[in-house]
């Protein structure tokens, strides 16, 4: 089969690799589409190590299952799925208290287990969530970040009528927008990427003046450690910041001023299996559309372009397999 892997950093060659063997409680899935986001462009660009070379790459990963495991029921072939490429041990005590993204055993698919950028991958079967087959490829293939989205939302406690500013509009700055948007709250935000913030305001956000202030609820998706202070400043006291973006540099904050104005920061990893990945299908199943977010869609051929493409296009590259 054809896959899409790094042979050196930001060298990408899609090569003929070994089909997968479908393990007793895996099934095989015929991918249609994979999404591409930040994670993935530091693994292409080398500041992530991965195992070995040539590596094939990709997390975000859809498509429908044409084959099941030993132990798995025969009556799953068919379904068109959405994987979730964080694999918990369920073992451990984070996992076992429901806390499954803090799991220190995670295989993450992409990182330090083959990705998803090919035309079959083996999964574990309670890895791959059925979706309805109506939800068009463009949604489904945009389920794993709306559902880092709708973690942190969830996380958060916000609710509708709550004010909101979400700094940075990426890809999941993005979502996020899309989701508190249908949750009836009206985000502001802080982009200065002009693309990025027009998209942004397409999807029911505005951009926030230098005056605003006061938000109960603080979004940061940026990863921009100089970013966040000046976000904390226009939190109201007592409001709530969730912290997104991941960046290991100090991020300039007291805590005078965070004990003073009593804020709550809270870091969001991923999800929780399986709750959250399960509501995400869900929400696809009843209509919602995520696929305004994506603005660039490439064959597998073309994989070295839409890596290439992650860094200046506004909104969410694609790879489609179908």
């Amino acid at each position: 089969m054809k896959a899409a892997t790094l042979i050196a950093p930001e060298r990408i060659s899609v090569i003929d690799v070994p089909d997968p063997t479908c393990g007793p409680r895996e099934v095989l899935v015929r991918m249609r589409g994979v999404g591409l986001c930040g994670s993935d462009l530091s693994v292409y660009r080398g500041h992530r190590a991965v195992p070995d070379l040539p590596w094939i790459l990709g997390h975000e990963g859809v498509g429908d299952i044409v084959a099941v495991g030993a132990e798995v029921d025969d009556q799953r072939i068919g379904e068109q799925v959405a994987i979730e490429p964080n694999y918990c041990c369920l073992q451990c005590e984070p996992c076992r208290a429901g806390f499954t993204s803090a799991c220190p055993n995670r295989i993450i698919l992409g990182i330090n287990a083959p990705g998803v950028l090919a035309e079959f991958v083996a999964v574990p079967a309670d890895f791959a969530f059925p979706v309805a087959p109506h939800v068009e490829l463009a949604d489904l293939v945009c389920a794993e970040p709306l559902t880092v989205a709708r973690a942190a939302i969830r996380r958060s406690g916000i609710t509708a009528g709550d004010s909101c500013l979400v700094v940075g509009t990426g890809s999941q700055g993005l979502f996020l927008c899309e989701l508190l948007v249908d949750a009836g709250v009206k985000p502001h935000v802080i982009e200065p990427h002009e693309g990025r913030r027009i998209l942004a305001e397409t999807l029911g956000a505005t951009a926030a003046a230098e005056s605003d202030s006061g938000f109960r609820f603080l979004f940061e998706t940026s990863g921009v450690a100089a970013a966040l202070p000046p976000a904390l400043a226009r939190l109201a006291p007592g409001g709530t910041a969730m912290l997104i973006g991941i960046n290991a540099e100090p991020l300039g904050v007291s805590s005078f001023d965070i004990v003073y104005r009593q804020l709550r920061l809270l870091g969001s990893l991923i999800y929780d299996h399986p709750t959250d990945f399960a509501d995400t299908a869900a929400l696809l199943d009843g209509g919602l559309s995520p696929s305004r977010v994506l603005q660039a869609e490439f064959p597998l051929a073309e994989a070295a372009r839409a890596f290439e493409a992650v860094r200046t296009t506004p909104g969410k590259c694609w790879i489609r397999l179908d």
